[in-house]
């Protein structure tokens, strides 16, 4: 037992001392015994006040004396220890326990001093102290408020921000609850349970909640709106608390009224903006395409006293016709002689929107609606409001989305994608195709009762070839445009060229016609207009010996001979440059093969410089 005793007292990590009744210390451990640069073997004979820094401490050997003499006993009292070298060595501070031996009856009385190190404990608390200092100066500076509560909801931390949004101070919240104190009702003043509390829902579900429509009770009794973040407290897995951090949002909710109705008058004026860029309401004077209605044809004055007839009307009109022949000119003019005419003319090519874009294009979409509806979108239904609604290609409309097109045109009505709201129009519906849409009915590609709304009043535009006498109007109309647009000087169309013209049947109409000029116009390199060589190859030479043939004029001999060389060149090109044999350039100029070959090395005319 002795020498277990002598183990444990030689090796144990704290500062032990026997001290005989003259107050001398006997032995010292390890521990001690390095602290004072002593060896482990040394034998000490140490007066008890040379193991202590006595300064400002004059009662602890009297309190040393009394557990030898009178068997009390020190706990925890404050001492320092003194070193080796005080000068190199620090002081130990730290807490002296004592307690006298018992003896047996021959030994002299003894005591066991007993110390314990506090000093890095004191420096440990002393850096967690400034560390929470610190902590509480970084927190008090931030601008939002924050609040600290255990699991049981109680306030264990309030920053000065928080004080200054809310008006409650420390005091007055902290080990209470904080949703009682300022979080207890909604808006309205009906009661609001914890349960239901986001910010209480962090320490129950370890989940961060965040949101920016709630509402603090200041001290005051008034409402502030704020914004928080509250975040679980996790200690080794287990939740602790949690943390809210919230700001006064009120500045910002005025600023967000202010800009919605600053975006709202904004929004309403691109609106407006749009309507005016995208569909002008003088597009009737529009010349590109198709030119202004021109001609006399008695054909196109049927058309023009169906369009004078309709257009004072609200009455939906259908223009039927072939591609090409005008449709859209037509529903211009109605709308430019309707009472609607300060109102927009929108136009829906109901061939080129998708299939699954058709509801968003016509009716519009709020944000969100689909995948890539990154904004409100307004249709082109709403954008007509109080004018004219001109849906070309009526024909290509899907069947699965005619329903609700009927629907929104009978009752002028309908709902955004991706929207509840119910919005009213009044629009003029015009529609336009180049369909049967009888047949199409018939063949249960196209809704009846669609057809019937659509087609209360239908024109049926002629095709140019019945406007033979309205050709040369038109293309003397087109040149002069398409001269123009290319910045060069005007160029004129003779009379044999326009009985070329006049000759043809334009399958693809006044479009047709357009083109041909617009080409001839390109491939014209003096100032004479180069029609021949825009004109369809298998047309070429029959309009060009309808011109010669029916020319009443007479030509110097230089005109005749470039006439002549132009014709050579048609019938060449006519025939894929072959020149003799059955229907050959020389048979169809009525000539020798020779003589053709001849006025060809006359004129230097190669198959090689036309190509």
């Amino acid at each position: 037992m002795i020498n277990a005793f002598n183990l444990l007292f030689r090796d144990a990590p704290l500062f032990l001392a026997v001290i005989d009744d003259t107050l001398v210390c006997r032995d010292i451990n390890l521990i001690w015994r390095k602290h004072l640069g002593l060896s482990a073997t040394a034998v000490v004979a140490i007066p008890t006040e040379k193991l202590f820094n006595l300064e400002n401490e004059c009662s602890l050997m009297d309190q040393v004396e009394q557990v030898i003499h009178q068997g009390s006993i020190i706990k925890g009292r404050s001492a320092s220890l003194l070193a080796e070298n005080p000068v190199t060595k620090p002081t130990h501070k730290g807490l002296l326990s004592a307690w006298r031996i018992q003896q047996t009856q021959n030994e002299r009385v003894s005591a066991l001093l007993v110390f314990t190190e506090t000093t890095e404990y004191s420096r440990t608390i002393n850096k967690l102290n400034r560390l929470q200092t610190t902590h509480e100066l970084i927190l008090n500076a931030v601008g939002d408020g924050i609040y600290g509560v255990d699991c049981q909801g109680n306030t264990t931390f309030v920053n000065e921000a928080a004080t200054q949004i809310l008006g409650w101070r420390s005091e007055d919240v902290i080990g209470k609850s904080l949703h009682g104190i300022h979080h207890h009702s909604y808006p309205d003043g009906t009661p609001y349970p914890s349960n239901e509390c986001p910010i209480f829902a962090a320490f129950t579900d370890g989940e961060i909640h965040q949101g920016d429509d709630e509402f603090f009770w200041h001290t005051d009794g008034t409402l502030v709106p704020v914004e928080f973040t509250s975040t679980p407290i996790l200690e080794d897995g287990k939740i602790k608390g949690a943390v809210a951090v919230f700001r006064d949002i009120t500045e910002r909710n005025k600023s967000k009224k202010q800009r919605e109705e600053a975006y709202e008058q904004i929004k309403a004026l691109k609106d407006l903006l749009e309507r005016e860029r995208d569909y002008l309401r003088d597009e009737i004077n529009v010349t590109i395409h198709f030119g202004e209605i021109i001609g006399e044809s008695q054909a196109l004055k049927r058309t023009l006293a169906q369009i004078e007839a309709v257009a004072k009307t609200p009455t939906s009109v259908l223009i039927l016709g072939e591609s090409g022949v005008g449709k859209e000119m037509v529903a211009r003019a109605i709308h430019a002689n309707s009472p609607r005419v300060d109102k927009p003319l929108v136009k829906v090519n109901c061939a080129s929107i998708p299939k699954d874009l058709f509801e968003s294009e016509f009716f519009g979409h709020v944000r969100g609606s689909f995948t890539g509806a990154h904004r409100d979108r307004i249709g082109r239904l709403h954008l007509a409001a109080g004018g004219t609604l001109f849906l070309d290609e009526i024909g290509e409309i899907p069947m699965d989305l005619q329903g609700k097109l009927l629907r929104a045109l009978q009752e002028h009505e309908f709902e955004r994608v991706g929207d509840d709201k119910t919005i009213k129009v009044d629009v003029r519906i015009i529609a336009a195709t180049n369909r049967d849409l009888k047949a199409e009915v018939a063949a249960g590609r196209f809704r009846e009762d669609l057809y019937y709304r659509l087609s209360v009043f239908p024109i049926e535009v002629p095709p140019l070839r019945e406007r033979s006498k309205d050709i040369g109007s038109l293309a003397i109309q087109f040149l002069d445009n398409v001269c123009k647009e290319q910045g060069r000087e005007t160029l004129t169309l003779t009379r044999q060229q326009i009985d070329s013209l006049n000759s043809y049947d334009w399958p693809g109409n006044i479009r047709e016609l357009k083109n041909v000029v617009e080409r001839a116009v390109i491939l014209t390199k003096g100032n004479r207009l180069r029609l021949d060589l825009a004109m369809p190859n298998d047309n070429a030479v029959k309009k060009t010996l309808v011109s010669i043939a029916t020319d009443d004029d007479f030509v110097t001999d230089a005109v005749f001979r470039e006439k002549e060389k132009t014709n050579m060149v048609s019938v060449l090109r006519y025939t894929n440059w072959r020149i003799s044999g059955t229907d050959g350039a020389a048979e169809l100029l009525g000539i020798k093969p020779s003589t053709l070959a001849y006025r060809m090395k006359a004129y230097g005319i190669k198959q090689s410089d036309f190509k």
